[in-house]
């Protein structure tokens, strides 16, 4: 073509047309002119092989520092940065231009090519339907996800089928346990139906590592006879060689990509509770396992059946309840109803729960709390549990241990440092007891907030009578029972009935 050079491809088609057609005609096949024709006949090279090797077009800014000072680097420190060796080289050359960076990179990766330490090899596998399933915990601090207003602190248990790519998440708020573990291995398995034949898991190392011997060994126990449950043979990764769990690892990208993603279109990473954080999560891993449900249902078939019953995903201790209207399990603080007090129960502690037994009744299901980061005690306060208690007793409340999680909500600590400052103490505890005895007998305690919060913004005192008859029961709305007694004739006459029929 006319402004343009003749090609490799071009002359080889020239010389083949030549073989059986004139010049002029080859020429036009090969779409060039027949003075070129011409020269190609003079000179049968290609134009690849007449080009000349294209020469540095400025000095070699690394001449006289690349051999004497950077490979000397290279050898001794084979892990070390491009960049910091750049920025050393700098620090040495003060003279050394900024806009070199990208050719002694280059010049490093080309030097470690011919001349580096042999890398290590990935080597792909073939997965077995129905062979493996993976576990592992995977962080969520960053997503920075609210909820009621508070930035949750949890991580997720991630279970993954490595052949079909089957997906589950649960929703963990304490660390990577034992508990968390079989809660939610336990909860993907019944989800999917089946269990695989093996189970890799890198979570005993990572989460008991800092235990003693003693407790490690009875935890691993532990996880051996879960897997005996389900018929799974548990298998570890070696400690520190992630891509060995290749199936799981890169799984947790994917999923906090989908979930980021997700957040973004929602338009705002708060949640009215737990629970609606976790159907959204569901959401998500539900429309990723749509996409391989041909692949999930095919490798369904080849799982093994499922036993009859869960097993314990949960640890059991005794508690004793004192006069303090609660017990301590795990450096945590724990209130019940008084009529516990004395008594023994069994709790049994899941990730984010706790459940009191007596005898064989669940009497109390708690959010399970967890010490602070500075070693303190922590407190799992329910005001319905004292209410009635410290009625009796209102300045107990002044100095109370765990006031600060008494409140329900934070408009009932405001109300009562504003009572604080405006009334003496006693009226301050009382008048606020009162208002918490409110919220608890007429379940009012939202609505209850919103007007106090109303009242600490116009700087007013609450008037208890008033809120009293506001939150007081309609009268009109209660329904009108209407009992007609009948005769004692009636039964008479039945049982005489009966007794005639007996005979």
């Amino acid at each position: 073509m006319p402004g343009r050079h003749i090609n490799d491809h071009q002359m080889r088609l020239y010389m083949k047309s030549r073989l059986t057609v004139s010049k002029p005609a080859a020429a036009a096949q090969a779409a060039m002119s027949l003075a070129s024709a011409y020269r190609i006949e003079n000179d049968p090279r290609l134009p690849s092989q007449k080009a000349l090797p294209r020469g540095r077009r400025r000095p070699d800014p690394l001449v006289s520092i690349f051999d004497p000072e950077i490979v000397p680097m290279l050898r001794a420190a084979p892990g070390l940065r491009a960049i910091a060796i750049f920025e050393e080289m700098q620090r040495r050359h003060p003279e050394l231009p900024e806009n070199v960076r990208r050719t002694v990179e280059r010049r490093i990766r080309q030097w470690r090519a011919l001349n580096g330490e042999d890398r290590e090899v990935i080597f792909r596998q073939v997965q077995e339907p129905g062979r493996m399933g993976l576990s592992d915990f995977t962080e969520m601090a960053d997503l920075a996800v609210r909820v009621c207003g508070v930035e949750l602190d949890h991580r997720l248990y991630h279970f993954r089928l490595a052949c079909s790519g089957f997906e589950h998440v649960h929703v963990i708020l304490g660390g990577e346990s034992y508990v968390a573990l079989a809660e939610g291995l336990q909860n993907a398995l019944w989800a999917l139906g089946g269990a695989p034949r093996e189970h890799r898991s890198d979570s005993l190392s990572a989460a008991f590592g800092n235990l003693e011997h003693d407790a490690r060994e009875d935890l691993t126990h532990r996880y051996d006879a879960l897997c005996a449950h389900y018929r799974m043979e548990p298998t570890r990764n070696n400690r520190g060689v992630a891509h060995e769990n290749g199936a799981i690892e890169s799984a947790h990208g994917h999923l906090k990509h989908a979930i980021r993603d997700a957040l973004l279109m929602r338009g705002t990473r708060d949640f009215e509770d737990l629970g609606a954080y976790r159907s959204f999560l569901d959401e998500i891993v539900g429309r990723k396992n749509a996409r391989n449900i041909k692949r999930i249902d095919a490798e369904r078939a080849l799982l093994q059946a499922l036993p009859d019953t869960r097993t314990a995903d949960y640890e059991e201790e005794l508690v004793y309840v004192t006069s303090s209207g609660g017990f301590v399990l795990r450096k945590v603080f724990y209130t019940v109803p008084s009529r516990l007090i004395g008594h023994r129960p069994r709790a049994r502690l899941y990730d984010d729960r706790v459940e009191l037994y007596v005898g064989g009744t669940r009497v109390l299901s708690l959010v399970r709390g967890r010490p602070g980061r500075d070693g303190k005690h922590g407190h799992v306060v329910d005001y319905h549990h004292l209410i009635h208690a410290l009625r009796r007793k209102p300045m107990a409340l002044l100095n109370l241990l765990y006031r600060d999680q008494l409140w329900p909500r934070e408009a009932y600590r405001q109300m009562f440092d504003y009572l604080c400052e405006r009334l003496n103490e006693r009226s301050a505890c009382k008048l606020m007891l009162e208002l918490l005895s409110l919220a608890h007998d007429r379940a009012c305690e939202g609505q209850l907030a919103a007007i106090l919060s109303e009242d600490l913004a116009a700087h007013r005192l609450p008037q208890l009578k008033e809120l009293c008859a506001r939150f007081a029961p309609d009268l009109a709305s209660l329904p009108q029972v209407c009992v007609q007694l009948s005769p004692l004739s009636l039964y008479e006459a039945l049982n005489d009935s009966c007794m005639g029929e007996a005979a």
